[in-house]
């Protein structure tokens, strides 16, 4: 294993801040430099990698111990969690560093970048619990036995809250209930995590209960959900609607995106957004309609394209071990993303597809623009091909600004 493969190796096992991290990387890479082996063996350079990894590691859980006293200071000083400035700073002085060194820059810069998420995301689940907001109040999470409602359930118990889960994938328990109707709606937020189509039910089942604590749903699409929505606003409930724009697995919410849509109850958006005061998630608002058209490009368009791209790879015709073989990079990266895709729930995704009253439209837009595309290849039109592809330069360069 070479030196900067060990080095990624350990960055796996620990959690680091950044301070200090381009330390570990340089010790290590100043032991080769001035070890320089003649004649040694195999097993006798392996040897010395250990002793590389031994010391690395004793640095790290020394360095441990000045993350969590970083950690301490921040929360007691009130300082934010994340600072970019410094981030810059950091990953600019990385590259600077390995240029001297006669490393490359960019794994360098890559290292740092992983030591930097790794680190936040132990200070933002400490920052949670410090400033928990449950302090033993209690929350049901309907539909808390899938991915998403799992997600809730777990960052509401690490602020405190006391957790039930009401879903039909679970046996009835003293804090867990197959029948969400059975545990009752005495709750001080009320969380609806269920599939599009039974969120709506639940949300019109609930104004009917009329719980007195907070009610927010977590759907991607509203439009199924809207009906359901204005009865509990109707009923006097303290209701919200929201939409993570992230998926289980996320662990650090800085850079990710938490919509919330006030379906005419302020107050309630309000006590939803403060909830995740704590995180460094941005919080955007929006309309219940502008949702839907948005999310037709954001969700559908997206999930479409990918779905079309590994179904012509399917019926292609073509061996998936032959295509590996003949890789490319745009190949590679569209494969990564496709393959999420292809594993995800297929019935959540044709729920985003086929409920949302703006879906069709992106999806024309789609056929019609691989039907462009097909047209100037078949015609050898390469100046309408290039026109297509520089209008789409100039659009993304606008979004990135």
């Amino acid at each position: 294993m070479s030196v900067q493969s060990h080095i990624l190796t350990i960055a796996r096992l620990v959690h680091l801040d950044f301070h200090w991290a381009l330390v570990c990387c340089t010790t290590g890479f100043q032991f080769q430099q001035t070890s320089k082996p003649v004649n040694m063996s195999l097993d006798e350079l392996r040897k010395n990698l250990s002793n590389v990894d031994r010391r690395l590691i004793e640095m790290i859980a020394e360095r441990q111990h000045i993350v969590a006293d970083i950690s301490k200071t921040k929360l007691s000083s009130g300082a934010g969690t994340r600072d970019y400035a410094r981030e810059k700073d950091v990953l600019n002085m990385g590259r600077d560093h390995a240029a001297e060194l006669g490393i490359d820059p960019d794994l360098v810069e890559n290292f740092l970048q992983m030591l930097i998420r790794t680190s936040l995301e132990t200070q933002e689940r400490e920052r949670v619990v410090a400033e928990g907001k449950g302090d033993g109040r209690r929350v049901l999470v309907i539909g808390g036995a899938g991915k998403m409602g799992r997600w809730f359930v777990d960052f509401f118990a690490s602020q405190g809250f006391a957790t039930t889960i009401a879903d039909t994938h679970i046996e009835d328990g003293p804090t867990q209930f197959r029948n969400w109707t059975d545990a009752g709606v005495d709750f001080d937020v009320i969380v609806v995590a269920a599939p599009l189509a039974v969120s709506g039910r639940i949300l019109a089942q609930l104004a009917v209960l009329k719980p007195t604590g907070l009610v927010f749903d977590i759907g991607s699409l509203k439009s199924p959900l809207i009906d359901g929505l204005k009865e509990l606003r109707a009923a006097g409930c303290k209701v919200a609607s929201i939409h993570p724009m992230y998926g289980p697995g996320t662990r650090l919410l800085s850079g990710r995106h938490l919509i919330f849509c006030d379906v005419g109850d302020a107050e309630a958006t309000a006590a939803a957004k403060e909830l995740f005061a704590a995180t460094m998630v941005e919080q955007l608002d929006m309309g219940l309609d502008d949702h839907d058209r948005l999310i037709a490009y954001v969700l559908g368009l997206s999930h479409a394209l990918n779905i079309a791209f590994f179904t012509a790879l399917a019926e292609s015709g073509e061996a998936a071990p032959k295509l590996a073989q003949m890789s490319s990079t745009t190949f590679d990266s569209q494969l990564l993303v496709a393959a999420a895709v292809a594993q995800d729930n297929p019935h959540m995704y044709f729920e985003i597809q086929n409920l949302n009253k703006f879906g069709l439209g992106p999806l024309d837009a789609l056929c019609e623009a691989a039907g462009r595309i097909r047209e100037t290849v078949a015609s050898g039109d390469e100046e309408a091909f290039v026109k297509l592809m520089q209008k789409g330069r100039d659009y993304l360069a606008q979004r990135r600004q």
